[in-house]
């Protein structure tokens, strides 16, 4: 049964149960009704069979035309208290030989034929009947095997099964009604729970998400579904207050390089200066612009990256070939810093060799300048054939990193204190850069950071090369 949509779950409920109920009487109304009507075709029969032996009794007694005077009486005698009983006895020729009163409703004996088992007929008069014949013999010389047709009015029957049906169809009305009364009750108080969930969701807003639906009084089957509600409220507080702190720490970026333009600005205009000096100060504002610019590129490009349209280019990459030639860009600064920067291993994944060496850029850069004087920075590539995976992972030795800080190094603008921030112009965006890189290529990135070294662990899908 389809109900029609944007009703309400209530409705729903009390139309089926009120549809499934009648179904089930009305079911169980046919299957009764059928059964005693099968009852009276075998009591009919019954009644018609024993009839019969009864008057080929009577026949077999009959020796002598004396005795077929005395049939009809002795017949009427056998017969008599069974109303609605019809008999007649023809011999070979047609001719009548008995007949009870009022058999003139069955058919017309040239019509009439041996009829083995009863079956249904409709009398002269319309009459519904039901049929039985039987051959006899006589002992009269000279007659031949009588044919005996037995009837009975199933009047009283139809009387009956005429009441029952008009009984049924009542009741089945009336129970309709009742049924889709109690169902109307019982999808009130069973949705009672739904509306209390329902309520105490409204009463959850954005200065409120702290708050969670009580789990212990909702029934069992819908406990999962509050536990859902719960957890997806979890996400939402954590996703506002993230987005609260983001703001808050954009605001912050920005701030800085537009203060020291309107600084630098309002200063340079203060009095007449030569022309090299305005070039200076804008030297110094095109500084700022260029920080800002990059800030802003970053902000797009991990816009992007929340709405998966950075899909990259798909290639295989041999990312040692890629990690040596972000090495020839940082070898100078490694120099200069006396870190030594050592490969091993090798790898292949599908991807964009352009975002990769930028997120692998990120990474050296940020160990660089995190690496002790004198020590190495290590890129190890591992090929995992039983898992069909590429471990990458880049390692420094250093101060350690806080625990509490790790699970947050990906998020944007955050950074350490500051006694391991060192000097930098980056904006706290280029490990959540590198993080949606990784993701963008199917993989994952872990960072662990114990005993004075410090390692970020890739995992990508392998590949063959071709």
């Amino acid at each position: 049964m389809r109900l029609p949509h944007g009703k309400s779950v209530t409705l729903r409920l009390t139309l089926l149960f009120a549809a499934v109920s009648s179904f089930v009487l009305l079911l169980l109304g046919l299957v009764v009704g059928h059964l005693v009507d099968r009852h009276f075709e075998e009591l009919d029969g019954e009644l018609l069979v024993g009839k019969l032996e009864l008057v080929r009794g009577a026949l077999a007694e009959v020796k002598s035309d004396d005795d077929l005077k005395f049939l009809a009486t002795r017949l009427e005698g056998a017969l008599v208290g069974h109303h609605g009983l019809f008999v007649r006895i023809l011999a070979a020729d047609g001719q009548i030989v008995y007949v009870t009163a009022n058999s003139d409703i069955l058919p017309p004996p040239a019509n009439s034929s041996v009829v083995t088992q009863p079956i249904r007929m409709t009398g002269r008069d319309g009459t519904s009947l039901r049929v039985l014949s039987g051959v006899a013999p006589m002992d009269i010389p000279g007659f031949s095997p009588a044919i005996i047709e037995l009837a009975t009015d199933l009047a009283h029957h139809e009387t009956f099964m005429a009441s029952f049906w008009n009984a049924l169809w009542t009741i089945v009305a009336l129970a309709t009604v009742a049924s889709g009364m109690l169902g109307w009750f019982a999808a009130m108080r069973g949705l009672a729970p739904l509306r209390v969930i329902s309520r105490d969701a409204a009463q959850i807003t954005a200065h409120r998400l702290n708050q969670r639906l009580p789990v212990e009084s909702i029934p069992v089957e819908l406990a999962e579904v509050v536990r859902t509600l719960n957890e997806m409220f979890a996400r939402l507080e954590e996703s506002f207050h993230r987005l609260s702190d983001f703001s808050s720490d954009l605001a912050h970026e920005l701030r800085t390089p537009v203060s020291n333009l309107m600084t630098q600005t309002q200063v340079a205009v203060s009095r007449e200066r030569s022309v090299d000096e305005y070039r200076e100060v804008l030297y110094s504002n095109l500084e700022e612009f260029e920080r800002l610019a990059r800030m802003i590129a970053d902000m797009l490009f991990l816009a992007k990256a929340d709405n998966g349209l950075i899909i990259p280019n798909r290639e295989a990459v041999n990312l040692a070939a890629e990690v040596r030639e972000v090495f020839g860009f940082y070898e100078a600064i490694a120099e200069e810093q006396n870190v030594s920067l050592i490969l091993a291993g090798e790898g292949y994944v599908q991807g964009d060799k352009l975002m990769l060496r930028r997120a692998f850029s990120n990474l050296l850069s940020n160990a660089i300048r995190h690496t002790l004087h004198h020590a190495m920075v290590k890129v190890i590539i591992a090929q995992e054939a039983e898992s069909g995976k590429v471990r990458l992972t880049f390692e420094n030795p250093g101060e350690n990193i806080p625990a509490e800080h790790l699970p947050k190094l990906f998020d944007r603008f955050y950074r350490v204190d500051s006694s391991r921030q060192k000097a930098s112009d980056g904006a706290g965006l280029g490990l959540a850069i590198t993080k949606s890189i990784i993701e963008a290529h199917k993989g994952t990135i872990r960072v662990f950071s114990a005993d004075g070294l410090t390692r970020f662990e890739i995992v990508f899908p392998a590949v063959v090369p071709s």
